[in-house]
């Protein structure tokens, strides 16, 4: 049942085959994909068309070690003219080549079960809480002058509000008249943000506070 379709030489029966089962997967996993994320329009579309893609270039190698070579080379040359992308993108890139490898080499039920069961796993673990975090953290940017000193200035307020701080980074501004202090903290009652910002500007002059979501580097692969 798992076994390659292709026998030797290709037919146009098989090609034909082989094609349309990599364009229905490849537009599935595009169509998981943008359903839990945001991605451009041409993103998806490189996705759906994706698989189709590596089929051909896996079926016209069919074991040709200098033509395998001169693809591997050319692979290389679009790696380095595209841009980083976070690690949804990057697993759904390997995705559509994973089932595009495998309808090239004529494995079409293969990859079709391996749609199924992967494209399954990932709409299980979007719509559920898994691998996130307990509490989120967030990063609270304060701006104060430079004649306030800032070591423990705060810690009173953060003991009150905070059941986590730290103080990651500390830069100056606008010609050294001000710092900006970069905290990250974790909020006992979210429900109490508000009042917390509103006490933080009593301390710092009433400067810019802003607290937001932390941008985390793990979204990145």
């Amino acid at each position: 049942m798992l076994s390659s379709i292709l026998t030797g030489t290709f037919t146009m029966d098989t090609f034909l085959i082989c094609i349309l089962c990599s364009l229905i997967l490849g537009t599935i996993i595009a169509g998981i994909h943008s359903y839990f994320n945001s991605s451009s329009k041409g993103f998806v579309i490189t996705i759906a068309l994706l698989p189709a893609i590596v089929q051909m270039v896996i079926m016209l190698v069919n074991g040709n070690l200098g033509t395998g070579i001169a693809v591997m080379g050319a692979f290389s040359l679009v790696r380095f003219r595209s841009i980083p992308g976070n690690a949804k993108e990057i697993n759904s890139i390997f995705l559509a080549m994973a089932v595009g490898l495998a309808t090239g080499t004529g494995y079409v039920v293969a990859a079709g079960l391996f749609v199924l069961i992967i494209g399954g796993a990932s709409i299980l673990y979007n719509v559920t809480s898994f691998g996130e975090p307990r509490q989120k953290e967030k990063e609270l940017k304060i701006t104060i002058p430079e004649s306030l000193d800032y070591m423990g200035n705060f810690d009173d307020l953060f003991t009150k509000y905070t059941s986590k701080s730290e103080l990651v980074k500390v830069k100056t501004a606008n010609m050294g008249s001000l710092y900006k202090l970069d905290y990250r903290i974790k909020l006992k009652n979210p429900e109490e943000e508000k009042q917390f910002i509103d006490e933080l500007r009593c301390r710092n002059g009433n400067l810019e506070i802003t607290c937001g979501r932390v941008a985390f580097g793990s979204d990145e692969l």
